[in-house]
């Protein structure tokens, strides 16, 4: 793997500059900056815009990525990349799905504490999976996310997701439903997501 560190100048490894695409497209190829450059500029046409809208766009934008296991993508049993690890390799499982999500969302005011990361069972496929959930209010059903269909419905909408936990950059809790049921301690208890953070504000990237 390549340690690849982002120039200081981006915010957090989710705005770029334009010298910094124009140096992912030399090394990793014209779609690679494509994909990018699409994502920065969503960003900047969605500052300001509406909740609805934001929600909607950044599902649509990502959802388009291709579904790839972690094991044959980075070689590791789970690997959770960043929204430019994401991007550039045009794949990525479902964790990596929500987490370029929640970042976008995160960028453009999207109160953290508004947002999870919620790890579910997808009866249907009989398997554990991963979406963004967000919450109105603290105590709503929430919207999900998801990389399995295009259409944003709130978690009573989805009877096909048993919720199990979800967590956003400060707190854990158990999750029935859909709605935060019972706080169990802070999100640093995952260290997958503990690692993804520091990469992500170290604006480090690791690409094959």
């Amino acid at each position: 793997m390549l340690l690849l560190a982002l120039a200081s100048r981006a915010e957090n490894g989710v705005r770029l500059t334009p010298e910094q695409i124009q140096h992912f497209r030399e090394l990793y190829g014209e779609e690679a900056g494509k994909r990018l450059s699409a994502w920065q500029n969503l960003i900047k046409e969605l500052t300001g815009a509406p909740l609805e809208k934001q929600l909607q766009e950044v599902n649509a934008l990502f959802n388009q990525v291709r579904f790839i296991d972690d094991i044959v993508h980075w070689k590791q049993e789970d690997y959770w990349a960043t929204p430019v690890e994401f991007l550039i390799t045009n794949g990525g499982d479902c964790e990596d799905f929500a987490i370029a999500k929640y970042y976008t969302l995160k960028e453009l005011g999207v109160p953290v504490d508004k947002m999870s990361l919620t790890y579910v069972k997808a009866l249907e496929l009989n398997q554990a999976h991963m979406v963004l959930t967000y919450y109105p209010t603290p105590d709503a059903i929430p919207l999900v996310l998801d990389n399995l269909i295009g259409e944003i419905r709130t978690a009573d909408k989805r009877p096909d997701l048993l919720h199990v936990y979800t967590f956003n950059g400060d707190n854990l809790w158990l999750s029935k439903r859909g709605r935060r049921a019972q706080l169990v301690g802070t999100s640093d208890r995952l260290k997958p997501w503990v690692k993804l953070q520091s990469r992500v504000n170290s604006n480090n990237v690791n690409v094959q």
